[in-house]
């Protein structure tokens, strides 16, 4: 089983998760930007924490032989602070970078006037780069969340398959199904989705256009939840090539949009890790 995680914050986990995940068949990442807990209070603690992710991230992570791109953006939680704002005019330098795929993560909090402008400007940043989006949804009030956001996608001209709603669940899945949007689903322990729930919405609604991550970060949260998917996909029988499609397949194809994602000899479908060698004949 080979797996490509779309959205996991890999800042926020240690080296012995990207092990555990390598010897799990996770062979590619994307980290999006996001909020760290604390909040931020000027431009600087955000380029210090860009420069991590395109520099000592893909570092890191290639030491398990894990490829590491990221997506980076002013996060829709920090969007709300004025210290922040300046941060939309240092994003152009870093979507230009060649590991960053996608710009993200963009959208709503508190769905604030604040947020609303800022998440139109990032849009149009993805279509000025020519970049895919990537759309965090509010875990307050889901549904109306999720309705703007895609009015404020439709509104930027940004091509709807070049963008992902993220964080889905049974309320909103179908909200974006026949949009052209993709559609993401976080697995968590407790919140979120699960993976019989995710199995659950797969054998409803098909494997086109979904993504599946962990969006593991400093909360309790699993990156291993995505082989748990798919092995609950086998389960409840789906075949290996569905499971390819969902965990591997289909987030190449929407970050290969970028025209940056490198995955070098990883996506080989016989390739397993340990350490840093690449071997073959692994499952």
């Amino acid at each position: 089983m080979r797996i490509f995680d779309p959205h996991i914050h890999m800042t926020s986990r240690t080296t012995d998760d990207y092990e555990r995940m390598a010897a799990a068949g996770v062979r590619a990442v994307v980290e999006p930007a996001f909020w760290l807990g604390q909040p931020r209070t000027g431009v600087g603690s955000f380029t210090d924490y860009f420069d991590s992710l395109v520099g000592w991230e893909p570092f890191r992570a290639g030491q398990f032989g894990v490829r590491h791109h990221a997506t980076v953006a002013l996060n829709p939680k920090e969007a709300n602070d004025p210290r922040c704002r300046p941060v939309l005019d240092v994003l152009p330098r870093y979507l230009e970078k060649d590991g960053v795929v996608a710009v993200g993560e963009i959208g709503y909090d508190a769905m604030t006037p604040e947020e609303d402008d800022v998440f139109a400007a990032q849009l149009a940043l993805a279509v000025a780069h020519d970049l895919p989006a990537l759309v965090h949804t509010p875990h307050r009030d889901k549904a109306r969340g999720v309705e703007r956001s895609l009015a404020v996608v439709a509104e930027s001209g940004i091509e709807p398959g070049r963008v992902v709603l993220d964080h889905l669940n049974e309320v909103t899945v179908e909200l974006v199904r026949h949009t052209g949007c993709w559609l993401g689903f976080s697995i968590y322990p407790d919140t979120k989705m699960s993976p019989p729930r995710m199995v659950e919405l797969l054998k409803a609604y098909g494997t086109e256009r979904v993504l599946v991550n962990s969006a593991a970060d400093w909360g309790r949260s699993d990156p291993l939840l995505t082989r748990a998917t798919g092995e609950a996909m086998l389960l409840a029988g789906f075949t290996d090539d569905d499971v390819d499609r969902v965990l591997w397949r289909n987030p190449v194809e929407f970050y290969g949009q970028s025209g940056r994602l490198d995955l070098g000899d990883v996506d080989a479908p016989g390739a397993t890790f340990a350490g840093n060698s690449i071997l073959r004949g692994g499952s």
